[in-house]
């Protein structure tokens, strides 16, 4: 008996040839368990770096006096919102230190300068799109439209769909639909349970935007700069790239012509959705570790409590056990935009990606 139950044991750590059945996801997830140990000063080390980072860019916009190194400086604090928002998108996942009350916290204080609510985000991501990825009807993040929903839409919704998908304005989709309609003091249309978190994390948010605006306002004073101007590089450009940042990342991260979306839950969850409805993106240079990691999507989707310090051993470790089976896309813009062309609207039946004609997307771009 001890002979066979080892035998079934060593089997289980082969990697799964392609063809056979995938295993429970608790087997999936035992090939990461090694790497999910936390360290809670490589997270501290990593927010308070980036921390000084961001506020020295911030710093930039307002004292260097050409236009152009404003705006880099405005451009790249944009950028370093979204690190710090990827820190406390750890903390939230319970997956950055190992001290939960720890972790409350840091995400907390990680979220501010994204304008994000802690506990909203919370509900959004990990209950409902981690719990639910890719289902129709309860993940609300970039789900398509079918063809139907798509042709009975007013004209003013479809252009907005066209905005939205047209791989420019992924900023305009998740200003509007994610942070405005469902992040900040949401009705009960897009959130019907209310919680006294949600107003308090609202307000702080709301409180720290308007307190680093009306810094600005005051350095703009004090330094006899143009207070519109100054407002625009160092507190509503960074913002909106960050927007423009956040939406493009999720989009990649579960929109390619190989990945499944879902209307009925119990197609779905026999599909082992946290494998097959997450892409992971490659990018040259080790761009990877400049976001973080957090493009080693697929590892973060099958174990949440892998630190983002560890994911890229992670995922490595998951393409090593499920050959062929994950969605690995090297990244450039032009598969970037012919993805944005293709992937419109969705066959449910048929699950296939199709433009807003209707007519099928093919699998490889």
């Amino acid at each position: 008996m001890n002979t066979q139950t080892s035998s079934k044991s060593d089997d289980l750590n082969q990697p799964i040839p392609v063809g056979e059945a995938l295993p429970h996801r608790k087997i999936i997830r035992s090939w990461l368990t090694p790497l999910a140990d936390k360290s809670t000063v490589t997270a501290i080390l990593l927010l308070v770096v980036d921390f000084v980072i961001l506020i020295s860019l911030i710093l930039g916009t307002i004292f260097f006096e050409a236009w152009w190194l404003k705006l880099i400086c405005s451009l790249v604090a944009g950028f370093w919102i979204g690190r710090i928002f990827i820190i406390g998108h750890d903390a939230c996942h319970q997956s950055l230190t190992p001290h939960r009350g720890l972790n409350k916290w840091l995400g907390r204080i990680a979220f501010l300068p994204s304008v994000s609510p802690y506990s909203l985000w919370d509900v959004g991501h990990n209950v409902v799109h981690h719990g639910y990825t890719n289902l129709k009807g309860v993940d609300f993040v970039w789900a398509p439209a079918s063809e139907a929903e798509y042709q009975a839409m007013s004209a003013g919704r479809k252009l907005m769909e066209r905005i939205y998908r047209s791989g420019w304005a992924p900023g305009v989709y998740y200003l509007y639909e994610i942070w405005w309609n469902r992040m900040m003091f949401p009705s009960k249309g897009y959130m019907g349970t209310q919680r006294k978190a949600f107003f308090w994390d609202g307000l702080l948010c709301s409180v720290f935007g308007i307190l680093w605006a009306g810094l600005v306002i005051w350095a703009a004073i004090a330094t006899e700069q143009s207070v519109w101007a100054l407002l625009f590089f160092a507190w509503l450009l960074p913002l909106f790239f960050w927007f423009s940042m956040i939406g493009w990342v999720v989009y990649v991260q579960h929109t390619h012509t190989k990945i499944v979306w879902h209307d009925d839950k119990a197609a779905w969850a026999k599909a082992q959705p946290f494998v097959s409805t997450t892409v992971h993106l490659v990018f040259n240079f080790k761009f990877g570790a400049v976001l973080h990691h957090i493009m080693e999507h697929t590892a973060h989707h099958v174990d949440m409590s892998i630190p983002l310090y560890k994911l890229k051993q992670a995922q490595a470790k998951l393409e090593e056990m499920l050959p062929e089976r994950i969605v690995v896309q090297k990244f450039s813009w032009s598969w970037y935009f012919r993805t944005a062309r293709s992937c419109k609207i969705y066959d449910y039946v048929n699950q296939r990606w199709l433009d807003f004609k209707g007519q099928p997307t093919p699998q490889a771009l």
